[in-house]
């Protein structure tokens, strides 16, 4: 008789690793609107403002696994922005957090 539990997965098997690029950790100071172009070349997942603006337009760029074609969106706490195959993390400084 197994002794599997619904939902509970079998034991000794690992979930499968999620498919994407590595993430970095990146700081930042969000007491004040941090964008997701200004974001873009912080994290220096791309080196100039009109890069940001071009890979943005052209649907290149994703926010926790969905395409955003809004440069000026607000980046929060924890949204991950890929493009190029690479990806960064946003983390709020400690004390940085603004009245959202």
């Amino acid at each position: 008789m197994s002794r599997h539990i619904a939902g509970r997965g079998r034991a000794g098997r690992a979930a499968p690793a999620p498919a994407g690029p590595p993430v970095d950790a990146v700081e930042c100071d969000l007491s004040r609107k941090l964008t997701l172009g200004q974001f873009l070349k912080l994290s220096s997942l791309l080196d100039s403002g009109s890069d940001a603006k071009d890979a943005v337009a052209a649907g290149e760029v994703s926010i926790n696994g969905e395409v955003d074609l809004r440069r000026g969106r607000g980046m929060v706490d924890g949204d991950v922005v890929a493009t190029g195959g690479r990806a960064a993390r946003v983390v709020a400084l400690p004390g940085a957090e603004g009245d959202r």
